[in-house]
Order: structure tokens, then sequence, then C-alpha cells
């Protein structure tokens, strides 16, 4: 495969030759020297851009940054990536519009690597379950919750589910469903028996019909023993998680999102055939 737009562009042995880059990732040393990859990032992002920035820089690339609003000039994207091709040798792309993403692979003759959309966040999802494989022996066999909205984080751990076969149920108010999973309205009936509880960020116009839907210590007890709980960054503490379950051990914590940048780079050089 070429590019990764979406989670469902990989297959299960993919998956897994990717953690098993990312497990040895240390022993590759500089294996992208004289190589350049053009970014297009917005300046909002932080987790994602720095982690995708620190690791080109760590396997010996040239990262090149243009924000993502250049692609939204008159010029085809069909011309840059045939520009750019002449010049970089992988070209990552976070915009909120997944068309742009899909056109850009389409014209490149090199990997095209989707950093998010408003549509879905595949890098996000696949350093999270394998973060997930780490401290989880049978992490596959979980029992998973999924409580926000429809967009783009459930849409790819939906997506996930399907790939990999893991139970997913979403939680939320009436109207925001993801199509193609189970769908529990009540949040203490919906959490009991789950391994693994994700949120999302809840929309400014929304946060009123989530307001039932915070997970803190008192919902969290009524998960399974030694459930986790992977929040989305960023997360507001007092709105979709409460404070006190952020200083819980039910908070898988900062250090599990330092994966993000080794996946990342095994997604790389996956893509890049090392």
């Amino acid at each position: 495969m070429k590019d990764l737009i979406s989670i469902s562009d990989l297959t299960v042995q993919a998956i897994a030759d990717i953690f098993k880059i990312a497990d040895h990732i240390k022993e590759h040393i500089k294996p992208l020297k004289e190589k350049t990859i053009v970014m297009f990032f917005p300046e909002s992002s932080i987790r994602t851009r720095v982690t995708f920035e620190k690791g080109i820089h760590q396997l010996g690339a040239q990262g090149i940054l243009f924000p993502s609003s250049t692609l939204d000039k008159k010029e085809a994207v069909q011309d840059v990536a045939g520009y750019l091709d002449n010049w970089s040798d992988a070209v990552i792309v976070r915009h909120k519009d997944i068309e742009k993403i899909q056109d850009f692979a389409l014209y490149s003759k090199n990997p095209v690597i989707n950093a998010m959309t408003s549509h879905n966040h595949p890098c996000e999802i696949l350093s999270d379950l394998y973060s997930l494989s780490k401290i989880r022996r049978d992490y596959l066999n979980d029992q998973y919750l999924f409580v926000g909205a429809s967009g783009n984080i459930g849409e790819s751990w939906k997506v996930a589910s399907k790939l990999l076969g893991f139970d997913l149920v979403q939680c939320c108010p009436p109207g925001y469903e993801i199509d193609g999973i189970t769908v529990i309205n009540d949040i203490e009936e919906a959490i009991c028996g789950k391994d693994i509880i994700l949120t999302d960020s809840i929309p400014a116009k929304d946060q009123d019909n989530f307001k039932s839907y915070q997970i803190n210590k008192r919902l969290m007890h009524l998960a399974n023993d030694n459930a986790h709980l992977n929040p989305c960054p960023p997360f507001t503490r007092g709105l979709e998680v409460s404070a006190d379950v952020i200083s819980s051990d039910y908070f898988v914590g900062y250090p599990f999102k330092e994966n993000l940048l080794i996946v990342q780079q095994a997604i790389i050089l996956y893509l890049m055939g090392f």
C-alpha cells in the first residue's frame, strides 16, 4: 500500500507490521537520511504536529511545514502534488476536508498520510491501540465504550473495531449516533461490563445535551475491574470528564500518548517500504 487515509486502508497484518516496526523503532538509526517530508498542519495542532515533526527529525529526514490553508488556494491539489513529487518523498496532511487528502493521494507518486480530518483520525487511533496492546494482554477481547457524538474520533474507532474484531458500543443522547454500531443512551447501563472507556471533545453547541454523560469516578466504578479511561485530547475537565477521574488511576495518563511518536514513525517507515 502507498497511503494511509483511513484505518480501513490497512489489513490486520498491516497493523501488526506497523506495531512490530514501532516495537523496534529505536533500532532504526536515521533510516530516512536525505529524505524530505512535506507537512501541512494548522496552527492549532499540538500533539499530532509535534510528534510528526520530532519523529521525522529523529528518522533523519528533513521536514518542511506549510499551514493547511495553503491547500485552500485556487491551485488544484493535483498540481500541488505533481510539483511536490519532484522534491518530497512523502506528504503528511492535516486538513478538515478528507477529499483534499484523498485527491492528494490520488495524484501523488509518494506516500500520503492523513494526520486528521473532520471525518477521521487514523494515526491517533492506531497509536491508542498500540498503547493498549502494551498494558492489556487481550486488548482485542476487551469491551470498548465510546461516549460522545458521531465524528472523526468515533468513526475511526468504529472502523478499527470492524477491522480488528473488538466489541465497541456508543453511548450518547438521541440524535448523535454513529451508524453501524450498537448505541445505548443510558450512561449507567452502557458503562457496565466495559473495559476501555473512550471519550471525545464535545462541541460547544452540544454541551447541554451531554451534561449527564460526563465520565467521573462514580461511573468508572460501574465498569469492569481494572478498566481504563482514554479521553481523546483535547479534553475539558468538568465537561466530558470530571477532574477527579483524570486524577485517578482509571486515566491512562499522559505517558500513554508517548507512543504517538513511535507509531507515527512506524507508519512513515511502513509506507516508505522500510
